[in-house]
């Protein structure tokens, strides 16, 4: 549950992963104090060290607990008619792609339970996926369009992620992906799909704002890096940022493409070479992987991390809640999966649902970190060390959200 602090108030007893860069492991403040005016940090550091301005206003006594930034998943597929579960027994039974294709399976059967829902019922089988990831601290989540694949059915699909940010307590930034699969009615004209569908519907998009920010999915059962390239021109034109799903299954170059565009981010990655790392470098694109679909996949090759590491390449982490390859929504989950798949540091576990998953949606200069300036948007846990966070499984310690 959040709740909504007086104007001016300061929270203490408390140790503080601030998450800022440079400085000690996870900018960690033992004894510490968060000062909050008007809904923004004003300041932070040790108790004893309070500004005497800041004596005599209201106190809140976190009782020893840990205090992070409020999480944000970064990449979701929230919104969502149906689910594959029979999928997933055909494939632990023996089943292969294009038999499960043939019984009806994959992202067809998404895309038909999608088509066939409202947008009011849309929200309604989304928001027990919102509320899982809510009761574990994430205050942003990004949210994408992807199996309409008409038009309408995008549309209707980014103003139900619209409106889960009116009725929960929640951030919601939003990603226009039409260009996510060709569907069967365009199946071999995916350039015909993209002028007729993709194209218009992101016109629609840009005008009624419900587009944040434009993805895609390149790879070779989706689309082309220059058909990625004909979507993020218009995207370009629009003044719309973008992002990719790349190199997941191959190596496409998909991820260098994207940052040429100066991409958010580019995601999954685990085909990613060192022509990419460079490319995403000196674009300061984020990598955003996603551990629940190379664990629920049984994927064997997990992304170059200490190449990303070494070219200083910010990596967020996020659930990449879905359907048909993700059907997870816990971010603490993710967090231990990140550190025991992909050997991920805790501290760069936790960063990667704070500070560069905010970089990843463009917040960064706004949420994502504890200091001066920033939002006031803080989970409160009940554990002594940041490490406690991803280490569970299983376990949630979340003791409340603030939200100043």
């Amino acid at each position: 549950m959040a709740e909504m602090g007086a104007r001016h108030k300061i929270l203490t007893n408390a140790t503080i992963a601030t998450m800022a860069e440079g400085g000690r492991a996870y900018g960690l403040i033992e004894k510490g104090a968060i000062a909050i005016d008007d809904g923004r940090i004003a300041w932070v550091g040790g108790a004893a060290e309070r500004p005497a301005e800041w004596h005599g206003v209201e106190i809140d006594d976190l009782g020893g607990r840990l205090v992070t930034p409020a999480l944000i998943d970064c990449h979701t597929h929230l919104v969502f008619g149906g689910n594959r579960a029979k999928e997933f027994e055909m494939r632990l039974e023996g089943a292969t792609y294009e038999e499960i294709a043939r019984a009806g399976g994959g992202i067809v059967s998404t895309v038909k339970a999608t088509r066939a829902l409202s947008e009011e019922e849309l929200v309604e089988v989304a928001l027990p996926r919102l509320d899982a990831l809510i009761a574990e601290g994430v205050r942003t989540i990004e949210v994408k369009s992807g199996y309409g694949l008409t038009v309408e059915d995008e549309l209707k699909m980014l103003r139900a992620a619209r409106r889960l940010g009116e009725i929960r307590d929640v951030r919601v930034r939003t990603s226009y992906l039409a260009a996510h699969a060709v569907p069967t009615e365009y199946k071999g004209c995916a350039d015909a799909y993209i002028d007729e569908v993709v194209l218009p519907g992101l016109d629609i998009a840009y005008v009624e704002e419900l587009a944040d920010a434009v993805d895609g999915f390149c790879e070779g059962i989706a689309f082309l890096p220059e058909q990625i390239a004909r979507v993020f021109e218009k995207a370009r034109k629009l003044d719309i940022p973008v992002k990719l799903h790349a190199e997941q299954l191959s190596n496409l170059g998909g991820a260098a493409l994207a940052a040429s565009y100066g991409a958010l981010s580019a995601d999954h990655l685990e085909y990613l070479d060192e022509t990419g790392v460079e490319a995403m470098a000196k674009s300061s694109t984020v990598a955003v992987l996603l551990p629940g679909a190379f664990y629920f996949l049984r994927e064997k090759q997990p992304p170059p991390v200490d190449a990303l590491r070494k070219a200083g390449v910010p990596i967020a982490i996020a659930t990449d809640c879905n359907p048909g390859s993700s059907p997870l929504a816990s971010l603490l989950l993710v967090m231990n999966m990140a550190s025991t798949l992909f050997r991920l540091t805790p501290e760069e576990a936790l960063a990667g649902v704070t500070r560069n998953a905010a970089r990843a949606l463009r917040l960064q200069d706004e949420i994502g970190t504890i200091e001066v300036g920033k939002r006031a948007e803080l989970a409160v846990w009940d554990v002594k060390h940041p490490a406690e966070l991803p280490y569970r499984i299983g376990f949630n310690p979340l003791n409340r959200v603030i939200v100043g």
